[in-house]
C-alpha cells in the first residue's frame, strides 16, 4: 500500500522526477566542462564504470532505506542505525548549501534566455560577445539577486504543491520537452563546420592529445576524483534525495529496475549534453582560428560565454537555438532544484509529524526557500568573485583550492567533503553494521534476488574503496594540497 505521508501518482510519475532530480545543471552544464578540463574519453570511461559500480549500487541502496523507514534522510538513517544515525544530517546539510549556488546559476539561465528572446524579438540590434554579457551579468548584483529570487519563486510554487500535485505533475512535462529540446541542439551542433573534431575528442582514446586539445592526458587520480563528484552530483545522491523520493514510493513497485533506469537514462542525457555542448565549442573556435589547445572545453564559462557565442555565430536564427537551449538548461535546473527543496522540506514535514502534528507545507516549502534566498543571495552578489566580496579561502587560511568565490567555497562543502564523506559513511554502515540483507529484504518486495550477491558485494568492498579514493581527490582539489603531484 502507499505511504500514509504522500506517494506517488504512478511509478512513471516517480521515475520521471527521479530523473528529472538527476538530470539538472550537473548534467547540462557540469558533465561538459568537467569533461573538457578531463581530457574527454578518459573522463567518460571513469565516469561510466563508477556509474556502474558505485552509482547504481548507493541509489538502490538510498531508494531502499527511504522506502523501508517511510521517513526522510534524517529519519531514515535515526531508525536504521545506532552508529551512523547522526550522518542523515550531512545529506540535509548538502542540498541547502547546493541550492545556496544552484538557484545562482538557475537564475543565469532565466536571464540568458531572455536575453535570447530579446535578441530574437529585435533582429538587427547590435550584440555583445558572450565574454562581455556575462562579465556585466557577474558585476550586476542587482540583477543576479533578481533573477535568483524569480527561480527560487518557480522552484515554491511547484514545492508548495506536494509530491504528486507539483513534482511530480511538472516533471511529466518538463522532461519529455528537456528530450526534445536537447535533440534539437544536437542536430544543429553536429551540423556545424569542425564538430567532428569534437566528437573524437569525447569518444576517441587518446584523441585529446594527439590532435594537441591538451598536452598530456591528466593524472588518473585527478580525473576520478572530478568523474565521482560529477557522478554523485549528476546522479543526485548522497544529497537525501533518492531516500526522500523513495519514501514516497509504493512496496509493489521494482527497485532494482527502477534504479537501472533512473542510472542509464542520467548518463544517456549527460552524454547527450556533452554531444550539444563540446562539438560546437571546437567547432566555434575552430571557424574563429583560435588554435585547438586554447579553445575553452574546461570551465564554468563554457555554458554561459562559449555557448552563447556559438548562438550569436549562427546569425539570424542563432536567438532562437539560444533560448530553446537556456531553456531546456532552466528546466534541468528546476527538477533537480525542487528535489533539493523536497530533502530540506520534508526534514521539517516528518520533525512535525513525529510530534503528533500535521506540517504545513506552503508554509514549511515558503521558510526553506527563504532560507536559501537569504545564503544565495550572497553568491549571487560575490558574482564568481568578481565584486571583492571576503571569501573564506587563501586570504584567511592560506587555502588556494577553491577559486576565491562563494559559488566554490559551497561546493567544496557540499560535493568536495560532505556527499562523499556521507556515501562512504552510508556504504559503511550498510555492508558492515546493519548488513546488506536489511535493504535487501526491502529491496526484494518487488524485484528478485538475483542482484544480491552484486549489491553486496560492491556495497562492502568496491563503494568504500571508490568514495575513499574520490573523497582523497575532492580534498585534494579543492584545497590544492598536491597529494597526487
Amino acid at each position: 500500500m502507499a505511504n500514509e505521508r504522500g506517494s506517488w501518482g504512478s511509478n512513471i510519475g516517480f521515475l520521471l522526477a527521479a530523473i528529472g532530480s538527476a538530470v539538472g545543471l550537473g548534467n547540462i552544464w557540469g558533465f561538459p566542462y568537467k569533461m573538457g578540463k578531463s581530457g574527454g574519453f578518459t573522463f567518460l570511461l571513469i565516469y561510466l564504470l563508477l556509474a556502474v559500480f558505485v552509482g547504481f549500487v548507493i541509489m538502490m541502496g538510498e531508494l531502499a532505506m527511504g522506502r523501508k523507514t517511510g521517513k526522510g534522510t534524517v529519519g531514515a538513517y535515526h531508525a536504521l542505525s545506532k552508529k551512523f544515525k547522526w550522518v542523515g544530517w550531512l545529506a540535509v546539510f548538502s542540498p541547502f548549501v547546493i541550492m545556496s549556488f544552484y538557484s545562482v546559476l538557475g537564475g543565469y539561465c532565466i536571464e540568458y534566455m531572455a536575453l535570447n528572446l530579446s535578441n530574437l524579438a529585435f533582429a538587427g540590434a547590435e550584440i555583445k560577445t558572450g565574454s562581455d554579457l556575462f562579465g556585466a551579468m557577474l558585476t550586476n548584483p542587482f540583477g543576479c539577486v533578481a533573477f535568483t529570487l524569480l527561480f527560487l519563486i518557480i522552484c515554491y510554487l511547484i514545492n508548495r504543491g506536494g509530491v504528486s500535485g507539483g513534482i511530480e505533475k511538472f516533471n511529466k512535462v518538463g522532461m519529455p520537452a528537456l528530450f526534445v529540446m536537447l535533440v534539437i541542439i544536437i542536430i544543429r551542433s553536429l551540423t556545424l563546420p569542425g564538430a567532428m573534431e569534437g566528437l573524437k575528442f569525447m569518444f576517441v582514446p587518446g584523441y585529446a592529445v594527439k590532435a594537441g586539445f591538451i598536452a598530456a592526458e591528466p593524472n588518473f587520480a585527478t580525473v576520478l576524483a572530478t568523474a565521482g563528484g560529477q557522478m554523485f552530483f549528476s546522479l543526485s545522491l548522497a544529497m537525501g534525495v533518492m531516500i526522500t523520493y523513495g519514501s514516497y514510493l509504493d512496496k509493489k513497485e521494482d527497485l532494482v529496475k527502477n534504479s537501472a533506469v533512473i542510472v542509464v537514462a542520467d548518463t544517456v542525457v549527460a552524454t547527450m549534453a556533452g554531444i550539444a555542448v563540446i562539438p560546437a565549442a571546437v567547432a566555434n573556435g575552430i571557424q574563429n582560428g583560435i588554435p585547438l589547445n586554447e579553445i575553452k572545453l574546461g570551465g564554468p564559462s563554457l555554458l554561459f560565454v562559449t555557448l552563447q557565442d556559438v548562438f550569436q555565430a549562427m546569425g539570424t536564427i542563432g536567438p532562437l537555438f539560444g533560448v530553446i537551449f537556456y531553456l531546456l538548461v532552466l528546466i534541468a535546473a528546476i527538477s533537480s532544484a525542487i528535489s533539493l527543496v523536497e530533502v530540506v522540506a520534508t526534514f521539517f514535514m516528518d520533525r512535525a509529524a513525529a510530534k503528533g502534528q500535521e506540517g504545513n507545507r506552503h508554509r514549511i516549502v515558503l521558510l526553506v526557500c527563504l532560507a536559501i534566498m537569504v545564503e544565495a543571495a550572497l553568491v549571487a552578489v560575490d558574482g564568481l568573485g568578481s565584486n571583492g566580496i571576503w571569501v573564506p579561502g587563501q586570504a584567511t587560511f592560506g587555502i588556494h583550492g577553491w577559486n576565491d568565490c562563494w559559488l566554490d567555497f559551497m561546493d567544496m562543502m557540499s560535493e568536495g567533503i560532505a556527499m562523499p564523506l556521507g556515501a562512504l559513511l552510508m556504504s559503511i554502515m550498510v555492508g558492515w553494521e546493519i548488513k546488506p540483507k536489511t535493504l535487501l529484504d526491502e529491496i526484494h518486495s518487488g524485484a528478485s534476488s538475483k542482484i544480491d550477491g552484486f549489491f553486496a558485494f560492491c556495497i562492502k568492498f568496491i563503494v568504500p574503496l571508490g568514495m575513499v579514493l574520490i573523497l582523497l581527490g575532492q580534498i585534494n582539489d579543492f584545497f590544492g594540497l598536491g597529494i597526487f603531484g
